[in-house]
């Protein structure tokens, strides 16, 4: 039990930070009998100031941000929480400090979870979070190993101001594949269950992460391109994914985005510009890309380039293959 604390408490201090910048949560305390002082209602709210939305970030897809929290004694002997409601039993929590008020509180809301794990290798830490009881352990494992291949080679090679401390969630409300949002990952329950070899999304995914592009850097068929261009050449299994860059066909565009922008950006890599894709890149990072990048870069613009990709769009694509390895 105390090491499950230990963990609570150090994963709970890994997302202060997010504590910090987000104050758009509300709390509302019903103590109807008034046996809740005015020094505990404090470090109630105090304590849910810190704690809460450090688990919404960690819970995942649509965490209520409004609270309700109610003295509740026969339904808790201490602290009990889930999203959008704290029952606290105001017998215990009378007299109780702060750091014991927040040590509970984070105890109760971890609950939620699943499962939970804080691994660390070379520098690199990653904490996983399933809400997903049934989720295949050796889907989770493989999630974290390709994690751990993968995102420090995409660090050093694009981003190596990147985040060294990034965070899976898997979600049983989230209904798409997966998104990145700042130093996290949210994955579908649903997708690791119908796909569990594809373990790739987590190239595509991190890759989001050392793009860290912010907004308005340029738009979203160069975002996800990339990132499919990368999962495509840095990925650790697309054979076992069944992953593959679609042939090209005259229907297509360059901003159809994902796999499709991909193959052009492999067409341009191998027959233009070497380094291209990097390039980009780092200008989108540092909000410096615009359709003149390209003319830049290859004398041509995006379109030119398009269409001599549709001329001539052989490219020799070689997948990775965990099995041949």
């Amino acid at each position: 039990m105390i090491k499950k604390f230990l963990v609570f408490i150090l994963l709970a201090c890994s997302f202060t930070a997010f504590a910090q910048r987000n104050r758009d949560f509300q709390i509302a305390i019903n103590d109807p009998a008034n046996v809740l002082d005015a020094e505990t209602k404090s470090n109630l709210t105090a304590a849910f100031n810190l704690q809460y939305p450090i688990f919404a970030n960690a819970d995942g897809y649509r965490t209520k941000r409004s609270v309700v929290l109610e003295v509740a004694n026969p339904e808790t002997e201490t602290i009990k929480a889930k999203a959008g409601e704290i029952k606290v039993n105001s017998d215990w929590v009378k007299g109780k400090s702060l750091k014991k008020i927040n040590k509970e509180l984070w105890a109760a809301l971890a609950k939620n979870w699943s499962s939970y794990s804080t691994n660390q290798h070379k520098g690199y830490k990653l904490t996983f979070i399933s809400k997903d009881p049934n989720l295949d352990p050796t889907v989770r494992q493989n999630l974290i190993d390709t994690y751990f291949e993968i995102y420090p080679t995409l660090v050093k090679t694009f981003n190596e101001k990147s985040t060294h401390d990034v965070l899976f969630v898997v979600d049983t409300a989230y209904k798409a594949v997966a998104e990145a949002s700042g130093n996290r990952i949210l994955f579908s329950a649903g997708y690791m269950k119908a796909h569990p070899t594809d373990i790739d999304v987590v190239t595509h995914e991190t890759m989001h992460i050392v793009q860290g592009y912010g907004y308005s850097a340029g738009p979203v068929w160069l975002t996800e391109g990339i990132a499919d261009y990368v999962r495509y050449k840095y990925g650790v299994d697309n054979v076992g994914s069944k992953w593959s860059l679609p042939a090209y066909n005259e229907k297509q565009s360059y901003k159809n985005s994902y796999r499709i922008t991909a193959r052009f950006f492999a067409w341009l890599e191998q027959n233009v510009k070497p380094g291209l894709i990097a390039k980009l890149d780092e200008q989108l990072r540092a909000h410096q890309y615009t359709e003149q990048s390209w003319v830049t870069f290859t004398g041509k613009t995006v379109d030119q380039l398009w269409d001599d990709y549709g001329k001539n769009p052989s490219v020799e694509l070689k997948y990775s293959d965990k099995k041949s390895k």
